[in-house]
C-alpha cells in the first residue's frame, strides 16, 4: 500500500462523538512508552503526524487520522499509562472500553508490545479482555532494531508460548522497529487485504 494522504482528522473523549463509521477503521494501543507514536508516524511515512514525546501517557484522546481519503487510523491511550490519578485512569479505561465496543468498522486492534522485555501482566490481561469482548486483534512486537535479531526472536517466541495457556488459536503478530522502518510493508499490506473486503 502507499499511503498518499495521511491528515490528523478529530480528538474525541468518548466514542459516540468519533466520525460516522463510513470507512474501515484500525485502532492502535499499547502500554505507555511502547513506541505507538512513532510506529504510526512509520506507518504513514511522516514524522509528525502523531505527537511524539520522552514523557509516556501523552496520548489522552481518541484520535483519528484519515489515511488516503479511504480508510481511518485510530490513536488510543495507553492501558499501562503514564503517572496519573486513580480517577483519571478509569476514566481512560472507560473511554478505551466504550471505543472498541461500539465502533461497527473497527476491522482489527492493532495492539503494542515491546520486544525487549517480559510478558507483562498488563499485557497479557488486555489481551485476555479483547478475546472475551471478541474484538479482532493482532500484535505488533517493538524496537527490534534494540536487541540482537536472535535475542529478539527468543523473547517473542517466548511472548507467543506465554499465550498458549489462554488461547486456542494465538493472533497473528508483526515485528516492527519505527527507527529501521521494519514491519511498514508487512503491516500496511494486512490493512490493504482487510480493506478490500470492506463493502459498506
Amino acid at each position: 500500500m502507499l499511503i498518499k494522504e495521511a491528515r490528523f482528522l478529530v480528538s474525541n473523549q468518548k466514542a459516540d462523538k468519533c466520525p460516522p463509521p463510513k470507512m474501515p477503521e484500525y485502532a492502535f494501543i499499547g502500554r505507555s512508552n511502547v513506541g505507538k507514536s512513532s510506529l504510526i508516524n512509520m506507518l504513514c511515512n511522516s514524522k509528525k503526524l502523531a505527537k511524539t514525546s520522552s514523557t509516556p501517557g501523552k496520548t489522552q484522546l481518541i484520535n483519528h487520522f484519515l489515511i488516503n481519503q479511504s480508510w481511518y487510523l485510530v490513536d488510543l491511550p495507553g492501558y499501562g499509562y503514564a503517572k496519573v490519578a486513580k480517577t483519571q485512569r478509569a476514566k481512560f479505561g472507560k473511554m478505551i472500553m466504550d471505543y472498541l465496543a461500539t465502533r461497527e468498522n473497527l476491522m482489527c486492534l492493532f495492539i503494542l508490545v515491546d520486544s525487549r522485555i517480559e510478558p507483562q501482566t498488563s499485557d497479557l490481561e488486555f489481551m485476555r479482555k479483547m478475546g472475551e469482548a471478541q474484538i479482532p486483534f493482532c500484535l505488533i512486537f517493538t524496537k527490534v532494531d534494540k536487541l540482537k535479531k536472535q535475542g529478539s526472536l527468543q523473547l517473542i517466541e517466548k511472548y507467543m508460548q506465554s499465550l498458549n495457556d489462554d488461547w486456542e488459536e494465538l493472533p497473528q503478530y508483526f515485528i516492527s522497529s519505527a527507527e529501521k522502518g521494519t514491519g511498514r510493508e508487512e503491516i500496511l499490506q494486512f490493512i490493504e487485504q482487510i480493506n478490500s473486503t470492506w463493502n459498506k
